[in-house]
């Protein structure tokens, strides 16, 4: 008979791959590489944000292979900076976690749902402004539109499905990954294969790493030539899409105890996922190369650089083919990030140090409160910016977390010597720290160059400090203390 208290080990290798490869593919390649034209102006740079953004990604998914085959438990990355730096640090990824980073991509992958369903059903759009735009605190343009509320809609009913059973997550998330990854296959062909005139293409390469910004206005598109500084804080500003497009890759550790032979699956379903999803991504953009200029990449209506290629490659009926297709990805990407998220909250209640309700698995097995404080903040943080603001919200708080996990390899090194290793981080200690190295610049330009939204999240992250001595105080965080 099985145990409701305990999580199912039901989840097998390929379903690991595929939560990776879902939880990556959301909104952001349909949508970022307008935003990265813009700060790089040339096709060759474009290419390279999305190859830095790939190796960064995989760098960190195969060093995280190490960690995960030595504590192959729910809760993920949570559990690595627990065990690594001691219980304050896993606190403060956990709060981060619940307050930025979780809720605030699945409220970005919600919004982006809403942005191109507006597409086909304009009421339902980013176009339909409900409320503002006005000044509310630190957001300069609060505004609430129609596509906000689709999100939500989206972020309630995934709720409400993954707390009824982890199967019923498993079979929306295959469905949704499966159809996401044969469509975006048959687009990178027909764009690659069929547009066979070539001008476009040779127009892109002609002057491909002649760095420049493009400022898209209603009377004009101009442009600025980068120097060489200007150039490499561009190219991490422009980093914000690829590497929120390319995170949420993470979300299989936090559901290790539903993983068969999580020591060994878990590591494999990283490697897989990322490197599938790494390949998906750089052809996506080379067919964009294909089959329209940088220009038109970066002025995009509403930055939709899929639907602007689909449109070209098919006509008009393929840019109905496109919108459905990032409907269903963006669904399928929120499945997953829902049905791993609130398995954190739920290891974090246990160790006393989230709401203990959290900490609780319903008759199907699955933290169903949990579910549901995600889902009310979630849908909160729909409301409060667009999806660009989003971003910037999340990657800074993301990286810094990233950097201090894989940090948490070189120190477990040395206090754990002896502890079992199924894997070892690919390349140590090489590869590790040039991650750590390539991160941390990225962090240290967008604080100085993106303050509006990565201030607030760094603020976020330290507010955690005496929230977590208040618990402790009151004796609530003294499990397992390190």
């Amino acid at each position: 008979m099985e145990n409701k208290n305990q999580f199912h080990r039901s989840l097998s290798l390929i379903d690991g791959a595929l939560l990776v490869i879902g939880s990556m593919i959301g909104s952001g390649i349909f949508i970022v590489s307008a935003d990265i034209a813009r700060n790089v102006g040339s096709a060759g740079w474009l290419v390279v944000v999305w190859l830095i953004s790939g190796f960064i990604t995989l760098s960190a998914a195969l060093s995280y292979g190490e960690l995960s085959g030595m504590f192959p438990k729910a809760g993920g990355q949570y559990v690595y900076l627990r065990e690594s730096f001691g219980k304050i640090y896993g606190f403060l990824y956990g709060w981060a976690f619940f307050a930025v980073i979780q809720t605030g991509t699945i409220a970005a992958v919600g919004v982006a749902f809403g942005k191109f369903t507006g597409y086909l059903i304009p009421s339902l759009g980013e176009e339909n402004i409900l409320v503002g735009p006005t000044k509310l605190g630190f957001i300069e343009n609060f505004k609430i539109t129609a596509a906000q509320l689709t999100g939500i809609g989206t972020i309630v009913l995934l709720t409400f499905l993954n707390t009824m059973g982890v199967k019923n997550g498993k079979i929306v998330g295959f469905i949704f990954t499966s159809a996401k990854i044969i469509a975006m296959a048959a687009l990178i062909i027909f764009g690659i294969m069929f547009m066979k005139d070539g001008s476009v293409w040779a127009s892109n390469w002609d002057n491909a790493w002649m760095a420049k910004t493009i400022t898209n206005t209603p009377e004009m598109i101009s442009h600025k030539t980068l120097g060489t500084f200007e150039l490499v804080v561009a190219i991490c500003i422009a980093m914000v899409g690829a590497l929120f497009s390319s995170d949420a890759w993470n979300n299989v550790t936090f559901i290790a105890g539903e993983i068969k032979k999580p020591e060994r699956n878990i590591g494999l379903s990283l490697f897989i996922g990322t490197f599938v999803v790494t390949a998906l991504y750089v052809s996506m953009n080379l067919m964009y190369l294909n089959v329209l200029t940088i220009s038109e990449i970066s002025s995009a209506p509403a930055d939709r650089v899929a639907l602007a290629a689909a449109l070209k490659v098919f006509g008009s009926v393929g840019t109905i083919v496109i919108a459905l297709l990032v409907m269903v990805s963006t669904f399928g990407c929120n499945n997953g990030l829902i049905l791993s998220g609130a398995r954190v909250y739920y290891t974090m209640a246990k160790d006393g140090l989230f709401l203990p309700s959290a900490g609780v698995l319903n008759e199907k097995g699955v933290p169903g409160k949990a579910l549901w404080m995600q889902c009310l903040w979630a849908c909160l943080l729909c409301l409060s910016g667009q999806y660009g603001n989003l971003l910037d919200f999340i990657i800074f708080t993301v990286l810094l977390f990233y950097i201090l996990t894989i940090a948490g390899i070189f120190k477990l090194r040395k206090t754990m010597p002896d502890a079992p290793r199924p894997y070892k981080a690919f390349g140590y200690p090489l590869i590790p720290f040039l991650y750590i190295l390539l991160a941390s610049f990225i962090c240290i330009v967008l604080l100085l160059y993106k303050p509006d939204y990565t201030w607030p999240g760094l603020i976020i992250v330290l507010i955690g400090i005496p929230v977590y001595y208040f618990l402790k105080k009151r004796g609530l965080a003294v499990n397992n203390e390190s």
